[in-house]
């Protein structure tokens, strides 16, 4: 009986120490990996790197991690012009089967699914702000931008009407939508009025509709689904063959 309690506690103060050997391991790689996606995808902070599942030793000999959390504020997308940027204020990815290089040099994900928020007010730097004609007499632009509710943007129009300022804005309800896996598109379900003045659709849709394109995700993902929220443009994102690291 006594070789049996000293045989277990020695498998407890070794199953202790594999523990803690493990959690030691796994935080060193997550700041390791942190590093490496700070370095690859020229971010200005640190992100956060959360590498799940247990125990991590063993799943590091196999050469493969079954799930890691990536989590990044601020990121500047390509607005794909080139030059412009669109900031997103949070992005989350969850990236499944994640396989790395023997020097850890690379790692790549079997697939990756997460979500993304982008600001009321970024998002309006892509509206036309300026006043356009829309009509002999007529101009018009969007000032603003916000959630109007069940999944839609609720779009402000300013007008002004031959010299003359309509005293108050109008607004419209539009549907946001993604199209081809890189451009988050607003589309007005109705017509603002202005004024009384009847204006052709196609002039009042120059002003009312727009698209943004969001380009360079990390890894490559792409936008999947989107809606308006209270706190600005929630975007699913999703991607296969997403590259972590080299």
């Amino acid at each position: 009986m006594r070789a049996l309690r000293i045989l277990l506690i020695i498998v407890v103060i070794l199953g202790g120490l594999f523990v803690i050997a493990d959690r030691v391991a796994v935080n060193f790689a997550e700041g390791e990996a942190a590093d490496r996606l700070k370095a690859t995808e020229n971010l200005s902070a640190t992100p956060d790197v959360s590498i799940k599942g247990f125990p991590f030793l063993t799943q590091v000999v196999g050469g493969s991690l079954d799930d890691i959390e990536v989590g990044i504020t601020n990121y500047e997308a390509a607005a794909g012009n080139g030059a412009e940027k669109i900031r997103i204020d949070d992005l989350r990815a969850d990236m499944r089967g994640v396989e790395f290089s023997g020097d850890y040099s690379s790692a790549t994900a079997t697939s990756a699914t997460g979500t993304a928020t982008i600001a009321y007010d970024e998002l309006l730097k892509t509206a036309k702000s300026e006043p356009t004609q829309v009509a002999p007499g007529v101009t018009a632009n969007i000032v603003g931008l916000s959630d109007g509710g069940n999944g839609k943007i609720k779009v402000t129009v300013e007008a002004t009407v031959l010299g003359t300022k309509l005293p108050e804005p109008v607004s419209v309800l539009s549907s946001v939508t993604v199209i081809d896996g890189d451009t988050v598109r607003v589309k007005a379900d109705g017509l603002p009025k202005f004024g009384g003045v009847e204006i052709a659709e196609s002039r009042v849709r120059a002003i009312t509709d727009f698209q943004q394109k969001i380009d360079g995700l990390p890894g490559g993902i792409q936008l999947d689904k989107v809606q308006a929220a209270p706190g600005g443009v929630e975007i699913t994102v999703k991607g296969s063959n997403v590259r972590l690291a080299g």
